[in-house]
């Protein structure tokens, strides 16, 4: 029997796990990679056969995902046992690329054996564990195909490779100190680099590491004139570091886990989990300023656990809106300014590669960036012509499709900067080509300054504009499997609306086909324009709050309040972001942010979770509705004025938020009797806003859909671009 597998099956330890079952089964034949996956050619008795063909879907090894198993009968071929066949590239190229996984038990064990010939040896790796698609060149997955090309293996490496019986069989870039990579230091003369990088941490310096994906700038996450030093040079004002901390247990010392998020932190995708601070947690203030969360990872590379004997900060080795670094010239050119030492190795970084973000929402995910152990998952779409979606302007993804699958590129971050767009199209470049695919039409934004739109419509290819919050609502949709219809919720900071204003707090009915705009937050003026995201105190005088409050003391108060009384210089906007600021002014918790969404993010940190009273907003006609934002702020200003408590004021606004969702979701079900509502936008990030939405929702009747394997913010646009473009291309209903 001829048999043909196609999914996550190549560099996973696949076709020694054939080799295994078939032999145990005492089937004769052969397998081996191709361009298009696995091929097998088995023979046997029937009912034998049929339980290698069961073996083959229920018992895959951990890190393969099998999509299909096709079979065709063919003649015996009289084979005198069952052999792994050297690779075919030829063919049509359907293989996929695994994501890189985090170091398993086994070779830990190695690592840390005194006995062992990979005792301290920072690559160690097998078929179960280490570096993929950050290594791929090409396909198939084999050794001349990847940066390991130049490591010829030694003697022991090559008897592992060849042998079935072991877990390095056809492990692409198993290594040892004798043939493999090695680390560097710079400045140069360590004859130990990892003592003497140890050393330097531990005198205070920042040390830039290459890692799987990329550099990182590490720094002891105890010592605060370090952590200090490294956000100076870096140029990142507020935002928070993420921290490595070498195990579980010093985990739970910083931070309030529960069981999911010690599953997410401890599997072998290793995200940064956003997790809750405790009070006293041994941590440097300039760690995260001004925030109640730490995002924490464990280790992910054998350099990293030798590397972490205490939490270290592990930050993107860039500057601020750079991509991360993944060459060493670039690397060394780039952060010379920020590092005192480089730790280097010589296996070079082919996909650059930043770590993935995630919360743990309900015992499940809500990914806020995916990448590194994620990417390049495929994820199910509807079948139809290939796309290349481009994505957003900000937290850039791009995706492409083909036969079913939707391949979501790895973060690349904000294109308003020019080696940022530039890694935008050198990964389309290279996903394009590692898994064969010729787009057919490519979706944008329509948004007339947005790069990545600018670059969709350079191509020759038919083009669908998909507006930015049906795309938000899509990418939930296709996140959840569903093709809708549903009563779509997106709020986020900004999106171009059809109308030419600034959309962001939209209620729609949609499905994957289109959208109508059913109601949204009340347009207000964004005085300014981009200059009220950066200073949010803009928007509480464009929400018209009272001069004799604090926030109103601002210089330039009274030419802001007019720019947005006389609408100069002050476009229309319906964003919910945009009343998030307004309300955080009003408060002071924050009237200049240094990061997307900071003042937001501190707001629901300053919110009492035990209060339930909530702020009342009308919602005002129909086709579409408006609901006013301005109730809100009003009954802000008021508790503000009367002395209540900030955190009370805090929890008040999210609370009516989440009553206003109820509410209109409520209108718009009593219009066309949907009873599924699909969340999605940057806003939802905010846990505490997100459970109160759901709760109410769940409460009234509704089915809620929520985000789960991309993020609700723009790094999942790509995905519902496709799914948009996919549905509309093929004329399905």
């Amino acid at each position: 029997m001829d048999v043909r597998v196609e999914g996550i099956v190549q560099g996973v330890g696949f076709r020694p796990f054939v080799h295994g079952l078939a032999t145990g089964l005492g089937l004769s034949g052969l397998v081996g990679n191709d361009a298009g996956g696995v091929f097998i050619e088995v023979e046997g008795a029937p009912d034998t056969v049929g339980l290698f063909l069961d073996g083959l879907r229920a018992r895959p090894p951990r890190l393969a995902v099998v999509n299909r198993v096709t079979t065709r009968e063919i003649d015996p071929r009289g084979h005198p046992g069952f052999t792994i066949v050297g690779s075919d590239p030829s063919g049509e190229r359907r293989a996929l690329v695994s994501w890189d996984s985090a170091t398993c038990d086994d070779c830990l064990r190695e690592l840390r054996d005194p006995a062992d010939r990979r005792y301290r040896y920072p690559f160690v790796n097998c078929t179960g564990c280490g570096p993929r698609l950050t290594i791929v060149t090409d396909v198939p997955y084999d050794r001349p195909n990847t940066t390991m090309a130049g490591f010829a293996m030694c003697g022991p490496c090559a008897a592992e490779y060849h042998d079935p019986a072991d877990r390095r069989f056809h492990a692409q870039p198993v290594c040892c100190p004798s043939c493999g990579p090695s680390l560097d230091l710079r400045p140069g003369g360590a004859a130990d680099p990892l003592t003497a990088a140890l050393e330097l941490l531990a005198d205070g310096a920042v040390l830039a590491v290459k890692g799987l994906g990329g550099y990182h700038l590490a720094a002891r996450a105890s010592d605060e004139s370090a952590v200090a030093a490294l956000r100076a040079r870096k140029h990142r004002e507020d935002k928070p570091f993420a921290v490595m901390v070498p195990d579980l247990a010093a985990a739970r010392a910083l931070c309030h886990l529960d069981g999911t998020e010690e599953a997410l932190l401890s599997g072998a995708r290793r995200p940064i989990v956003l997790a809750r601070r405790r009070p006293g947690a041994s941590l440097a203030g300039a760690v995260a300023p001004g925030n109640g969360s730490v995002g924490l990872m464990l280790p992910y590379t054998p350099l990293h656990h030798l590397l972490v004997t205490e939490p270290l900060v592990l930050t993107s080795g860039n500057v601020s809106d750079e991509p991360i670094a993944h060459r060493d010239a670039d690397a060394l050119e780039r952060l010379g300014g920020i590092a005192d030492g480089f730790l280097q190795h010589d296996r070079p970084i082919h996909t650059r590669t930043d770590d993935s973000v995630v919360r743990a929402f309900r015992g499940r995910t809500l990914p806020l960036r995916r990448s590194r152990g994620y990417a390049p998952e495929p994820l199910p779409i509807g079948r139809g012509r290939s796309v290349l979606a481009c994505g957003a302007e900000l937290k850039n993804t791009f995706c492409l499709t083909r036969d079913g699958r939707a391949f979501l590129s790895p973060h690349i971050g904000d294109l308003e900067n020019y080696e940022t767009f530039r890694a935008f199209e050198d990964g389309i470049d290279h996903f394009r080509r590692l898994f064969g695919i010729t787009p057919e039409l490519v979706a944008y934004d329509p948004h007339p300054e947005y790069l990545s739109s600018k670059y969709a419509l350079g191509q020759e290819l038919p083009a669908v504009a998909v507006q930015h919050h049906h795309a938000h609502i899509a990418s939930c949709l296709a996140d959840n499997g569903v093709d809708g219809p549903v009563i779509g919720v997106a709020f986020d900071g900004t999106g171009y609306g059809t109308d030419g204003t600034l959309w962001g707090g939209e209620f729609l009915v949609a499905d994957l086909r289109g959208f109508e705009r059913a109601g949204h937050l009340e347009p207000v003026p964004m005085p300014g324009g981009a200059a009220a995201i950066r200073e949010p105190w803009r928007m509480a005088a464009a929400y018209g709050v009272p001069g004799d409050l604090p926030v109103a003391r601002r210089s330039g108060w009274s030419a802001v309040a007019t720019m947005a009384g006389r609408r100069v210089n002050a476009p229309l906007t319906s964003s919910m972001g945009r009343l998030f600021d307004a309300v955080a002014a009003v408060l002071g918790v924050r009237d200049r942010v240094t990061y997307e969404g900071q003042a937001a993010v501190e707001l629901e940190q300053r919110a009492d979770p035990a209060e339930t009273a909530a702020y009342p907003a009308s919602i005002n006609g129909s086709e579409p509705f408006t609901v006013a934002g301005g109730d809100l702020v009003e009954a802000v200003v008021a508790d503000l004025r009367a002395g209540v408590p900030v955190p009370s004021i805090s929890a008040r606004f999210h609370n009516g938020v989440a009553a206003l969702i109820v509410d209109a979701a409520t209108l718009v079900r009593d219009a066309t009797g949907l009873g599924v509502v699909a969340l999605s936008g940057g806003v939802f990030q905010n846990m505490l806003l997100l459970d109160r939405a759901v709760s109410g929702l769940t409460d009234e009747g509704f089915d809620v859909l929520t985000h789960h394997r991309v993020p609700p913010n723009d790094g999942g646009i790509s995905l519902g671009q496709a799914a948009v473009a996919t549905v509309v291309s093929s004329g399905s209903s």
